[in-house]
C-alpha cells in the first residue's frame, strides 16, 4: 500500500473515492453523500487551500483503497475529515494507516490537536435517543457501542471523546467529539 496527496487531475481515484463515499455511509449516514455527485462534490472541497488531501491506493496504484481528509478549524487544532475504507479492506489497517499518516501530515503544519465528529444518526451508541443535557458526562464515561459505530476505532488509535453535539443531526442524533494531542 502506498498513500499520496490526491490531486484535482486524478478523475480516477477522485470517482472510485466518490463509489466509496455513498457505498460507505450508506448503511449508518446515508444523508452524507446520498448520491455521487455529493460525493464527488465532497471530494473537491478537499482541494482547497491549507487542506489535507490522502488517498491509500493498492501497490499497482490503480486501486484506491482509502480516503482521509484533514483542514485546520481553530487555532492549532484540525480536524480529520472524511475517513472512509473500500468495505471489502476494512479491518486491514488501512483506516489505521491513513490515519497515522494524517497525523504526521498535521503535525508537520505545527497542528497540536487532532479533532473529529463521529455521528450516531442510526441508534448506534446508548448515545442516541438520549436527553444529553442531563447528566452528560456520566452518558459519556457509560457510552455503550450497540451497532459497529466507529468511536471505538479512533478510541484505539488514542483519542479520547471530548464532548457531544446533542441533536446535531436532528432529535436523539447527536455528533461524538474525538480529539488526540500530536
Amino acid at each position: 500500500m502506498q498513500i499520496i496527496d490526491l490531486k484535482a487531475e486524478q478523475a480516477d481515484y477522485i470517482a472510485q473515492i466518490a463509489d466509496m463515499l455513498v457505498e460507505g455511509f450508506r448503511e449508518h449516514w446515508p444523508e452524507a453523500w446520498p448520491d455521487l455527485a455529493s460525493a464527488v462534490a465532497e471530494v473537491h472541497q478537499s482541494f482547497e487551500p491549507e487542506k489535507i488531501s490522502r488517498v491509500a491506493l493498492d501497490e499497482a496504484g490503480t486501486l484506491v483503497l482509502g480516503w482521509i481528509g484533514g483542514q485546520p478549524t481553530y487555532a492549532l487544532v484540525w480536524e480529520l475529515h472524511p475517513l472512509v475504507v473500500r468495505l471489502d479492506k476494512q479491518t486491514q489497517g488501512i483506516g489505521r494507516a491513513l490515519v497515522t499518516d494524517l497525523e504526521e501530515e498535521v503535525r508537520r503544519r505545527g497542528g497540536l490537536t487532532l479533532t473529529l465528529g463521529s455521528d450516531d444518526d442510526n441508534n448506534q451508541t446508548s448515545l442516541a435517543g438520549a436527553d444529553l443535557y442531563t447528566n452528560l458526562w456520566e452518558q459519556i464515561r457509560d457510552i455503550k457501542n450497540l451497532r459497529r459505530h466507529p468511536y471505538e476505532f479512533y478510541q484505539k488509535l488514542g483519542y479520547t471523546i471530548t464532548g457531544v453535539v446533542p441533536d446535531a443531526n436532528g432529535p436523539g442524533r447527536p455528533d461524538i467529539l474525538l480529539s488526540k494531542r500530536l
